[in-house]
């Protein structure tokens, strides 16, 4: 052995070779056979390619699920050698395959298995077997139109003894003779990502990654998968694909909706897997015409057949177009551009059988849609499909003829035997439609020359008579499409086969098959629900329809709260029910909505969504890190620690502290209760022991990572004289050459107190440290400059005491010496209208939840009682001081959170501040330049106008104009007015009078700007204005002497809450007319003017809306007219209501129940109701609306409240508001036990009284009082009545009941047509005669006087004495009819027929013969 072998030397070429002699004896038994069903299924596809191209058939792929042309073979090998299974599969689209072992998905990530796929064959080959690998291995296929699969086993042997052909069999089993194969991981990193795309139908869209790849071997490059929807995509006409160099693209040359979708990039390394995902959106081009409906999409064949096939689509999304009215399908033939139209008339379901094709050749198909303005833009057109039986290559027969020669045919073609072929089986419908029906059958075994077809035939499954189905062509395979069957419909279906020779026998009929019938759309989605997901998407998550109704997929609507601008958020169904709404504004707030699709159509809009705003979900924070230790006492530690990098979008509210001894790895909790400083102090610690620490921080989104576990800390008092270290190192005012460094002081400060600090820098990742400042600095902040641009450093700061400089702070996070791009300065200037003095910032850049942070000397301004102010929006922010002093120099900084690093500062000098001061006080009190100061002219009748005037004035000056101090009303019958073309202001007196007498004065704001002018009129001034103003006065009314108006038309309201219009007119004569008019209607009071007393009044009855308006009073004669007027509307009419509410409410009485047939009723009696009253009814803490079930009103002398047919969630406390501007008053009734069950006993009686009274018998009309009638005539009273159930009728005469016979006819036709008719009257059939009509609740007596005259008399004039009608009470108790839904109560035992009263009767239905 030693001769073959030595340690450390083995011929592996030598191994292969013996490996491979292994296989090929093990195999070698089966080679003949391989080799001649390959030269057979060679030269069947031969031959089909021949048949093909002699029937002009385009080699297009049928649309068929999975078959295996090539199985899998079992193999037997010995360890250590290799093995590949392989086979062929067929089908449309191409299957995919998946490789299991043992029932479990083969794990191709181990590098064990090598799977590769070109085109149809598949293969998976194991490089070097062990005996682990003896199992049975399964290969599945799968497309979208089902499964298909095929098994083999692999045995794996060891080298026996006596079958060693290799020297090395005498080592152990388990000795390696091979080195391991290790694998090379390749790690894949993502540099550019693709987005979400947004496009339009007939645009392009590309979606690229560039990665890198480490290590990036040449000959070990990954396989770059691309998806839709899981969908695995390759090259075609609607995909490019490409890939290399680190780069994949995937392009969409011509973009349709069925290219909507989530893509995913799948980067397949034998190590693993990594990719990534984005939605491409597409939404509908420009349609046609304005209006018409989005294209069709996803178009599907099912069934192709010689000379038919099925279309299917889907739906398009009508979120803001009208509703489809149907689809056309339109076909074309493979090499033409000829598109013909198959249906006539829309169909309004998404599938459609198109017949008549021509056998052999190929089709395209699309559909188009159609609604009230118009037709789509064509569906993407369908993959091309062959009008072939799908069985015509299943029946070719191969015969081997010897030799190397064999013939292949159909099974049909060989020599006949003159018999009809055999019974069909199997029948059985693979496809139930509303109209249709395809069939399926096992053909029979035949191997006759003549040819060979099938009949089918049906029947309805409650007859047994068989019909033939008509075809137009003759069936030659097994399976076929029975169309133009009813929907809803059960059938049954047999097939007969047949050749010249004859018909078999039917095969066995089908069970019942019921066609499909037409259920309608969907149900509408239940309840949607939005949660975040990013800054620009959302997550949409909805329950399914309860009625589904073959539900194809979904489409969600979007809107911004507020509009009603609905767009769509998908262009394609969706089949699951959530979905990530991409491309949304952030912080923008959504509102969404669902609606689900099946054949026939969109459902009913889902319930909208809760408003969401958009932006990131919360997550929890990173961890902590640095921390470090500021003083220790021996028993206790205080610590420090930086805050997390990331906060996970919520601010952090909880920090935990864990600690351990040194070289244990037990944690245990310092804190039970959180805290939220990064400042805390352990306590409990053992003298000289060494601890560690680590801390969590926690948000609303949960608790985050722990951090690294702190250095080694020695629990030994600090005793140094020297500071301990600073904390809590920040930057601020980034820029090229300088920094801004802050900080904390010491928690240990020594011996003495803290005089100043020294900031240390270095460069990052150097132990060179630079003094930046040699004399200590006071304050907690400091500028740094001189440094390097583009340089990253670290800080840190030294605290100084009298004994010396002390401990060095932990070193600050790296920060380079950079400003932030396109960063900018704070200003400072005096707003020029406010006179404020303004900080201003403009940030460039700003995020979710940025905020800027003011300080004054580098501490946060939260004092802000002082007049200064902060305004921040969007990019701005401003620090404003209303009220600034001498003291509020310095310098103020401002920092922008969720930023790198912006921030700036300004530093106001105090001789800056004092001139800022000046220039403010100057800007807030200008003054408005007058031409001429307040001046007055009498002007006619007396009146005195005030006025001044200004240099310029703008149209939105305001003034006020004073009488000794007390503001003069501009209403009438004053007047006050301005031109701002000449700048005057006045103001029209009317009356001007002795209590005029002092000072005017007027007050002019215009902008910023103030203006005051006064006028003096006392004494002698004001005498002479005085004379001047009566002597105009009388001047006037002399010369225009005339009927006039003292007091004009005023609105009074009274105690008792009445409403009076009230005016005083002067200077009437005898013939002086005066008129009310509302809207220029002339109204006519019940009480005519007064005129001698001069003072009119009109009341208003019932005041409300209803007499609001236009009222006008005139008083005129021959000397001239006046008129005075006022609009009851607006503000007149409102305090109108509220000092009647407020009079109402003063007087309103305690609830009193009122039951009525309805219902129970709520009164509050009070001065007066109307609707326009502010007042409101509650059922507990309810607020009470009017509604079916609650009925509000009332009269002018109460309101009420009514409930409708009261049941037991009715009773409770009710109360009545009624409320005025001043106050409200309420009562409350408790409306329940006992007052509920009298209050409702009270309702079910009127209720049922109302109901009697409704249903009783009654006499509609027709009777006469009195009827004067000739001796031997005949006389009939005829009326009708009425009644439910019907009622009975009898007479009375003279109070005795009148029997029927033969002069006497009773008759009642139809239930209510009565009469009463006498032949042959004589007198002694003169008297009172009385109809009753009468049912079980109750009904009314009629009296009727006859008087008989015999022929040659005069007419008598009879007049009645008749009593009023008669009311019968109905019999109690009332029954009333039980509601349908409820089973009728038992019934009672019928009482016994009481006595008719004498005088009164009931008609007996048999009559009985007169006495």
């Amino acid at each position: 052995m030693s001769v073959w072998i030595k340690r450390g030397n083995y011929n592996h070429e030598f191994h292969h070779k013996q490996s491979q002699y292994v296989v090929k004896e093990y195999s070698s038994a089966e080679a003949m056979e391989d080799r001649y069903e390959h030269k057979t299924h060679a030269r069947i596809q031969e031959v089909v390619r021949t048949k093909r191209l002699d029937k002009y058939v385009h080699e297009e792929p049928m649309i068929r699920g999975p078959k295996f042309l090539v199985r899998l073979r079992s193999h037997t090998v010995f360890e250590h050698t290799p093995v590949k299974l392989f086979c062929t599969v067929e089908g449309f689209p191409m299957p995919v395959v998946s490789w299991y072992r043992d029932g479990v998905i083969l794990d191709k990530s181990s590098g064990r298995y090598l799977v590769t796929s070109k085109g149809g064959i598949h293969s998976l080959e194991i490089t070097r077997c062990s005996t682990d690998d003896t199992a049975q291995y399964t290969a599945v296929a799968g497309n979208l139109h089902g499964q298909a699969s095929s098994q083999a086993s692999i045995v794996v042997k060891r080298y026996r003894q006596e079958e060693e052909s290799c020297p090395y069999a005498w080592l152990p089993f388990t000795a390696a003779m091979l080195p391991q194969i290790h694998y090379t991981k390749i790690n894949i990193t993502f540099l550019e990502r693709f987005g979400p795309v947004f496009a339009t139908e007939g645009e392009s869209a590309t979606l690229s990654a560039t990665m890198i790849l480490n290590p990036n071997l040449a000959n070990l490059q990954p396989e770059a998968q691309w998806y839709r929807d899981d969908t695995r995509l390759f090259d075609s006409k609607w995909v490019k694909i490409e890939t290399g160099r680190g780069v994949t693209t995937l392009t969409l040359p011509n973009l349709y909706k069925d290219d909507e979708g989530l893509y995913t990039l799948r980067m397949v390394t034998k190590g693993g897997t990594a990719e990534h995902s984005a939605f491409v959106s597409v939404a509908d081009g420009p349609p046609p015409v304005p209006a018409a409906p989005g294209a069709p999409m996803d178009i599907k064949i099912h069934d192709a057949n010689r000379d038919y096939v099925i279309v299917s689509w889907k739906p398009p999304n009508t979120t803001t177009e009208g509703p489809i009215l149907g689809y056309f399908v339109d076909k074309c033939e493979v090499g033409t551009e000829n598109w013909t139209q198959c249906n006539d008339h829309p169909i309004k379901i998404c599938k459609y059988p198109v017949s008549g094709l021509f056998e052999s050749h190929s089709y395209y198909f699309r559909v188009r849609a159609v609604n009230s303005h118009g037709i789509s833009k064509p569906s993407r057109m369908s993959d091309p499909i062959a009008a072939l039986d799908p069985t015509e290559f299943e029946r070719l027969h191969a015969i081997k003829l010897g030799g190397s020669l064999d013939v292949v045919s159909y099974h049909d073609e060989v020599e006949a035997e003159g018999k009809p072929p055999g019974v069909p089986a199997g029948v059985h419908a693979t496809e139930i439609d509303r109209t249709y029906v395809v069939l399926s059958w096992k053909a029979p075994a035949y191997s006759s020359k003549a040819p060979m077809w099938y009949y089918i035939e049906k029947c309805m499954a409650d007859s047994g008579a068989w019909q033939r189905v008509n075809t137009k062509v003759p069936i030659r395979s097994p399976r076929y499409a029975v169309f133009d069957l009813a929907e809803g419909k059960q059938y049954k279906f047999r097939v007969l086969s047949a050749n010249i020779y004859g018909t078999s026998e039917p095969s066995q009929p089908t069970g019942t098959i019921e066609t499909l019938q037409l259920k309608g759309v969907p149900s509408a989605p239940g309840q949607v629900i939005a949660t975040r997901e990013t800054d620009s998407s959302v997550l949409i998550q909805w329950a399914p329809p309860k009625e589904p109704n073959n539900l194809i997929g979904y489409y969600i609507d979007q809107c911004v709260k507020g509009s009603k601008n609905w767009t769509s958020a998908n262009h394609k169904p969706h089949r699951s029910t959530r979905f990530v709404v991409s491309g949304l504004t952030k912080g923008e707030t959504y509102v969404f909505r669902v609606q689900a699709i099946n054949e026939l159509g969109l459902s009913e809009e889902s319930q909208e969504s809760a408003p969401l705003t958009v932006k990131a979900a919360l997550t929890a924070p990173s961890a902590p890190y640095d921390i470090a230790l500021l003083n220790c006492d021996g028993h206790s530690m205080v610590l420090n620690w930086k805050k997390p990098l990331h906060s996970g979008g919520a601010k952090i509210r909880e920090y935990y502290v864990d600690k351990r001894r040194s070289g244990t790895t037990m944690w245990r909790e310092v804190n039970v209760a959180p805290f939220s400083e990064r400042l805390y102090k352990v306590e409990g610690l053992t003298e000289g022991a060494v601890y560690q620490f680590h801390v969590y921080a926690a948000n609303l989104a949960g608790l985050g990572r722990a951090s690294q576990h702190s250095a080694d800390f020695n629990c030994e008092a600090w005793t140094m004289p020297e500071p301990g270290p600073a904390y809590d190192l920040t930057f601020c005012e980034v820029r090229d050459h300088s920094v801004v460094v802050e900080w904390q002081k010491p928690v240990y400060t020594g011996s003495g107190p803290i005089t100043g600090y020294h900031v240390e820098y270095a460069k990052k990742g150097s132990s060179d440290w630079t003094t930046a400042n040699e004399t200590a600095v006071n304050h907690l902040f400091y500028k740094v400059t001189g440094l390097e641009v583009g340089t990253t450093y670290v800080f840190r700061v030294r605290a100084v005491n009298a004994a010396g400089v002390g401990m060095a702070s932990m070193a600050s996070d790296p920060v380079t010496a950079k400003a932030v791009e396109g960063s900018h300065e704070v200003s400072c200037e005096v707003d020029k209208k406010s006179g404020d003095i303004v900080l201003s910032f403009e940030s460039c850049q700003i995020n979710e939840g940025s905020q800027f942070i003011w300080k004054k000397d580098y501490k946060e301004i939260t004092d802000f009682s002082k007049g200064v102010e902060i305004k921040s929006e969007g990019h701005h922010s401003k620090l404003i001081f209303k009220t600034a002093d001498k003291e509020d120099f310095g310098t103020y900084s401002v920092s922008v959170t969720n930023t790198e690093g912006v921030s700036s500062s300004y530093t106001i000098s105090a001789e800056e501040l004092a001139k800022m001061l000046a220039l403010s006080y100057d800007i807030r009190h200008p003054i408005i330049p007058l031409k001429s100061e307040l001046a007055y002219k009498i002007l006619e009748r007396g009146r005195m106008r005030f006025w001044l005037q200004a240099e310029e004035i703008s149209p939105k000056v305001t003034y006020k104009f004073f009488a000794n101090n007390k503001e003069l009303s501009g209403a009438d019958p004053n007047k006050m007015g301005h031109d701002v073309s000449t700048g005057i202001i006045e103001f029209i007196m009317d009356h001007f009078t002795e209590e005029n007498e002092g000072t005017f004065t007027c007050q002019i704001t215009d902008g910023g700007g103030k203006a005051q002018s006064s006028l003096v009129l006392i004494g002698n001034a004001f005498k002479a204005a005085l004379a001047e103003a009566d002597f105009q006065r009388r001047e006037y009314i002399r010369v225009k002497e005339g009927p006039h108006f003292s007091e004009f038309l005023s609105l009074h309201v009274g105690d008792d809450c009445s409403v009076t219009l009230v005016c005083k007119v002067a200077n009437l004569k005898k013939d002086s007319e005066f008129h009310w008019f509302r809207e220029d209607t002339e109204i006519i009071p019940d009480v005519k003017p007064d005129l001698g007393s001069g003072v009119c009044k009109l009341p208003i009855k019932q005041f409300s809306l209803k007499t609001a308006g236009i009222y006008k009073a005139t008083i005129s004669d021959d000397r001239g007219k006046d008129m005075s007027q006022i609009d009851i509307s607006g503000k007149v009419f409102d305090e109108a209501i509220n000092k009647i509410s407020q009079l109402a409410g003063a007087s309103a009485a305690e609830l009193v129940i009122n039951c009525t047939a309805t219902g129970i009723q709520l009164q509050c009696h009070m001065k007066y109701y109307t609707s326009e009253m502010d007042i409101t009814w509650y059922h507990g803490e309810t607020k009470l609306t009017h509604s079916d079930k609650i009925v509000i009103g009332g009269t002018p002398a109460m309101a009420t409240m009514e409930v409708i047919e009261p049941v037991e969630k009715d009773k409770g406390k009710y109360s009545i508001v009624i409320t005025d501007p001043e106050t409200s008053h309420k009562r409350t009734l408790d409306l329940s036990g006992d007052a509920y069950e009298k209050a409702f006993a009270e309702f079910q009686k009127l209720k049922a009284e109302a109901y009697a009274e409704k249903n009783r018998g009654k006499v509609v009309g027709g009777l006469p009082d009195v009827v004067t009638i000739m001796e031997k005539k005949t006389l009939s009273l005829t009326c009708t009545v009425c009644g439910d159930p019907k009622p009975q009728v009898s007479w009375l005469k003279n109070g005795a009941e009148v029997e029927p016979d033969d002069q006497y006819v009773v008759s009642l036709d139809q239930g209510k047509f009565a009469s009463l008719t006498i032949k042959g009257v004589s007198m002694e059939d003169s008297g009172r005669y009385t109809m009753i009509v009468q049912n079980k609740y109750g009904g009314e007596s009629v009296d009727i006087v006859v008087s008989i005259y015999r022929h040659g008399e005069k007419i008598p004039e009879a007049k009645p004495t008749l009593t009023p009608k008669t009311i019968i009470p109905p019999k109690l108790p009332i029954e009333m009819p039980q509601p349908k839904t409820q089973p009728a109560p038992p019934s009672a035992p019928s009482p016994a027929p009481s006595k008719t009263a004498p005088g009164r009767g009931v008609k007996s239905p048999t009559p009985s013969r007169r006495k």
